[in-house]
C-alpha cells in the first residue's frame, strides 16, 4: 500500500466533527488494556530517516517509486479528510482543535519540527516510545540518522537482484511499471557498485559476487532479513527451474537484447529460489508482499499466497522462514492455511489501515484459532503526506491493531473457545514473543544469557 501521496491544502479541511470515535462495542474493556501495557514488535514499516535542514528529503524508505503512478483512488482511512488522526495529533503533538483546517494542520506540522530539533537523533525512538513500540523492523534500501538498533531493525530490498536484464518489454505492459522496473534498475547498479562490478559478469560470478555478496553486505550491516516486492512487478508464482537454464538464458542476454517473457519468468524464478535459500543460510528471514496493492494497474490475482505453495513446500528451502506481509489480503484465509508450514508466518500489516478493526478481527479470529504462534503484528507506517506522517499511520495502525486483537479475543472468550489467561498469552504471542523469537531480538537493555 503506498506512499508519499500529497495533497492540496484545500482538501485539508474537514467536514465532519473533530473528535475520536467512541469506544467499540465487542471489547473486553480490562483486556484492551491488559493488551495496550505490550511493548510491540512491529513486524514492518517504512519509517523515515532524519534530515538536516537543506538536505535531500529521504528517499530511501522503499526501493520503489510511487509518486509517478497515474492517479488512483484512495482508501478511506488514509485520506487527508481522516478525522481519526486527530488522535494522533493529540498524543504526538499535544493537538488542542477540534477539527482539521489548514491553519490547525499547520501547527501539527511546526509542532513535528520542534520536537525534531529538540529530540535529535533519538526523535525516531521518542516516536517509537510515545506508540507503545519496543522494536520496528524497518524496510529501507538503507538505513540512517535516527534509526539504530535496537529500536530499529533493517529489512532490506533484494528484487532487483532477480531482475538483472533488460526489462524494458515489461516497462511497455503498464505506465506503472515504466516507473517500478526504472527503480529497480538503479538499485541493482547500487548494488553492482557496492559488489566491485561495473557491469553484469559472468553466471558463476553474479551469483556469488553480486547476489550473494550483497546478501552477506547486508546481514553484515545488521539485517534482519529480507524484502521481495515482487507482486508489484509480477506474479508470486516462482516455479521450479533448473540451473543450466538459468544461466543459459543469463548469458544469451546479459550483454544486450530482451528475453521472452518465458525465458525471463524461468530466470527470475531460479534467482528466487536461489537468493531463499541464502537468506536460510544467512539467517535471514524473507518477507514477501502478499496484498492488493496501490495503483490502478497492480493485478490482485498475482498476489494470492497459495502462488508460494511450491516454495514453501521446497525441501532445499525448509531453513528459510517466510513471512506473508500483509496476510495476503484479500485471500487471507488462504495465507491462513500456508500457516502450517513450517517455515511460514503472516502478518496484518497495512491491514490496520485499509480495514476498520471489526473487519481485521474477522480475519486475526480465524488466524489465532489455527495457529497463533505463526502471526505476527505489523502497522506498515507511511509517509503518505507531511501532515499524515509514519508518525501518525504509527498511531493508527498500532491503535487498530490493539483494538482488533482485542474484539477478536473477546469473541473467543465469549464463546468459550479460550479462557482469559490464554487470551492475554495469545495478545503477547501476537505482539511481540512470535516476532522475539522469529528474529531473535531481545527486549531493549535485556543481556544475553
Amino acid at each position: 500500500m503506498r506512499k508519499r501521496f500529497l495533497v492540496p491544502a484545500a482538501a485539508l479541511a474537514w467536514l465532519g466533527c473533530g473528535e475520536p470515535r467512541p469506544p467499540l462495542e465487542g471489547i473486553d474493556a480490562h483486556l484492551l488494556t491488559e493488551i495496550s501495557k505490550i511493548r510491540v514488535i512491529d513486524n514492518h514499516g517504512h519509517p523515515l530517516k532524519l534530515t538536516a535542514e537543506g538536505e535531500k528529503p529521504d528517499e530511501e524508505y522503499d526501493a520503489l517509486t510511487f509518486e509517478e503512478m497515474e492517479p488512483f483512488p484512495m482508501p478511506v482511512r488514509i485520506r487527508a479528510d481522516n478525522h481519526e488522526y486527530i488522535g494522533a495529533w493529540r498524543l504526538l503533538w499535544d493537538y488542542r482543535h477540534t477539527d482539521m483546517s489548514e491553519a490547525h494542520v499547520k501547527e501539527v506540522l511546526e509542532a513535528k519540527q520542534r520536537r525534531m530539533r529538540e529530540l535529535g537523533d533519538g526523535y525516531p525512538a521518542w516516536v517509537l516510545d510515545r506508540l507503545g513500540i519496543e522494536t520496528m523492523l524497518a524496510n529501507r534500501i538503507a538505513m540512517g540518522r535516527g534509526l539504530a538498533p535496537p529500536r530499529f531493525r533493517w529489512v532490506s530490498y533484494v528484487d532487483a537482484l532477480m531482475l538483472p536484464l533488460s526489462n524494458e518489454r515489461a516497462k511497455k505492459e503498464n505506465p506503472d511499471y515504466r516507473s517500478f522496473y526504472r527503480a529497480e534498475e538503479r538499485l541493482l547498479r547500487r548494488y553492482l557498485a557496492e559488489s566491485g562490478v561495473s557491469a553484469l559478469p559472468g553466471w558463476n560470478d553474479y551469483l556469488a559476487k553480486v547476489v550473494t555478496a550483497t546478501l552477506e553486505r547486508h546481514k553484515a550491516g545488521g539485517a534482519v532479513a529480507v524484502k521481495f516486492e515482487a507482486a508489484y512487478l509480477r506474479a508470486l508464482d516462482f516455479d521450479a527451474a533448473a540451473e543450466e537454464e538459468a544461466s543459459r538464458i543469463y548469458a544469451r542476454y546479459a550483454s544486450g537484447g530482451e528475453p521472452l517473457p518465458a525465458e525471463y519468468k524461468t530466470l527470475q524464478d531460479f534467482l528466487f529460489r536461489y537468493i531463499a535459500r541464502e537468506c536460510g543460510r544467512l539467517g535471514l528471514a524473507v518477507h514477501i508482499h502478499s496484498c492488493a496493492g496501490a495503483g490502478g494497474y497492480y493485478k490482485i490475482g498475482g498476489t494470492n499466497p497459495l502462488l508460494l505453495d511450491p516454495v514453501v513446500n521446497d525441501p532445499a528451502l525448509r531453513k528459510t522462514s517466510f513471512v506473508l506481509v500483509h496476510g495476503g489480503w484479500p485471500f487471507t484465509r488462504e495465507a491462513g492455511a500456508l500457516l502450517a508450514k513450517p517455515n511460514v508466518y503472516a502478518d496484518f500489516s497495512a491491514l490496520n489501515f485499509v480495514l476498520y478493526p471489526r473487519d481485521l478481527a474477522q480475519i486475526l479470529r480465524t488466524w489465532l484459532e489455527y495457529l497463533p504462534e505463526k502471526v505476527l503484528y505489523g502497522g506498515d507506517v507511511e509517509p503518505f503526506m507531511p501532515q499524515i506522517n509514519w508518525e501518525e499511520t504509527g498511531w493508527l495502525t498500532v491503535t487498530t491493531g490493539r483494538q482488533a486483537l482485542a474484539m477478536a479475543l473477546t469473541g473467543m472468550m465469549a464463546d468459550g473457545e479460550i479462557a482469559r489467561e490464554r487470551a492475554l498469552e495469545i495478545s503477547r504471542l501476537v505482539l511481540r514473543e512470535n516476532a522475539a523469537r522469529l528474529y531473535g531480538l531481545r527486549a531493549a537493555g535485556e543481556t544475553a544469557k
